[in-house]
């Protein structure tokens, strides 16, 4: 079955644009577009997407709280955010709003499309030149550190250890050559180590994880 895809953008050239190439591929089906973010949040109410590709800056409600909104809902879509704009602050507001990837807009067609298809598969994505400025970002000290919540003691050493490395940017396939261990043993403890912590994804785990300074950055 197809993937469901909603394309958000105000511009409608970049609209068109982004949902002509998405709408291409066989296994992704373009079932609407929204120019504002407000018509994002119906559009995504109406349609049941599995995903929506969302812009930042639009008029009146913009990505930012249109993505706050839909991930709210009850059994949401994925989200996966696209702007020009690669500074902290948007990176930062548009994961804890509840994205689950980041790309830029000059990403190439295949990013885009691979994007879609990581992130509707249940994965998380950052764009790597986004992923390099939220870390330096930690390592300023832009972002405030919360306490760590009762749930992080709730996980077992091995647990711990997968959450660090998925924090430091490694795929599962990545995380079980590092732990000598197997691909689905990884996912196994991926899955309930997000349960525990009552996270959606790996973005939101990432960010957790800095946050309460189980991971930091590498200085130079």
């Amino acid at each position: 079955m197809a993937v469901r895809v909603i394309v958000v953008d105000d511009q409608p050239i970049v609209l068109a644009g982004f949902a002509a190439i998405i709408d291409a591929e066989p296994d992704l089906d373009v079932v609407g577009t929204a120019a504002d973010g407000a018509a994002a949040v119906d559009a995504a109410a109406r349609l049941r997407p599995d995903l929506v590709v969302m812009d930042i800056r639009m008029p009146g409600l913009d990505g930012l709280a249109a993505t706050r909104l839909i991930t709210a809902a009850e059994n949401p879509p994925k989200v996966l955010v696209l702007t020009t704009f690669d500074l902290d602050a948007y990176v930062f507001e548009a994961l804890r709003a509840g994205a689950s990837g980041f790309l830029l807009k000059d990403a190439d067609p295949d990013e885009l499309l691979a994007a879609v298809r990581v992130i509707a598969a249940g994965e998380a994505l950052l764009d790597p030149a986004v992923t390099g400025r939220l870390i330096a970002a930690f390592a300023s000290g832009h972002v405030p550190q919360t306490p760590p919540p009762a749930e992080l003691a709730a996980l077992t050493p091995r647990e711990r250890d997968v959450l660090t490395l998925i924090a430091e940017g490694l795929s599962n396939a990545e995380i079980a050559d590092r732990l000598g261990v197997g691909v689905g043993t990884v996912k196994t403890h991926v899955n309930a180590l997000l349960a525990k912590i009552g996270v959606r994804d790996r973005v939101q785990a990432t960010i957790l994880a800095y946050d309460v300074g189980l991971v930091r950055p590498r200085r130079s």
